[in-house]
């Protein structure tokens, strides 16, 4: 309980960021004292031209790169102390929707998204059944012996859904999901993201078109590497 009426209780942060900075060798400063918290919880769209830093804070989340200066807290885990052997093991917290999917040719769709699971070391017993469920949730389950080349592009990226969720992280990151595709197949993808559990834990989508009545709890606004604002919205 607050002590008085006036103080008010927030959840724990998913995601803290204190002071990033993130300087390239050619004196490029992609993220400069970009400071921000995301609660347990939320859902957030991060939203800016090209070349504002999406791409650099979702890299820095992910640890394909580290920041210059600043520190990165995520499940309240200090990723500059994170060490190089530790990566593998953060990412597997990490579900991760790419734009160009990435998905491997000569693999079927349940092969795709059973690869987190595989690499997790999931029991094999256990593999089938929340692939297939994975699949179902997306809709895909009837293609589930497929292979992605005769998919069409809103499948694939469903596919690239079902691979995110499929090992329950706690964190999902979105990559521009709906970047490549028609206003359709946008809001088919946005529903999927909406309405699955794990999604209501964090989503970074670099460039959403939601529709009226869905937009996020929280969209941050971002210039020049800096944030510039956010808006809140009643969900």
């Amino acid at each position: 309980m607050p002590c008085c009426p006036n103080q008010l209780e927030f959840p724990p942060a998913m995601i803290e960021l204190s002071h990033v900075s993130k300087r390239y060798p050619s004196g490029y400063d992609a993220l400069r004292d970009l400071s921000f918290t995301v609660a347990d919880g939320e859902m957030v769209f991060v939203t800016g031209h090209s070349g504002a830093g999406k791409s650099t804070l979702l890299r820095l989340l992910t640890l394909i790169e580290r920041p210059t200066r600043g520190h990165i807290l995520v499940h309240r885990k200090n990723l500059e102390r994170l060490g190089r052997w530790r990566v593998p093991y953060y990412r597997r917290e990490l579900g991760v929707v790419f734009q160009d999917n990435k998905l491997l040719g000569d693999h079927t769709v349940f092969d795709n998204v059973a690869l987190p699971l595989v690499a997790s070391g999931v029991a094999h017993r256990e593999i089938p059944k929340r692939v297939r469920a994975a699949l179902e949730m997306v809709g895909l389950l009837h293609k589930e012996k497929l292979l992605p080349v005769v998919l069409s592009g809103g499948e694939q990226q469903r596919v690239g859904i079902a691979r995110a969720v499929v090992n329950r992280p706690p964190l999902l990151l979105a990559d521009e999901p709906t970047g490549n595709l028609d206003m359709q197949l946008s809001d088919t993808i946005f529903d999927l993201l909406h309405v699955t559990p794990i999604a209501r834990r964090y989503r970074a989508d670099r460039h959403p078109r939601p529709a009226p009545g869905r937009a996020p709890r929280q969209a941050c606004a971002h210039a020049q590497g800096r944030r510039t604002g956010a808006r809140y919205r009643k969900e």
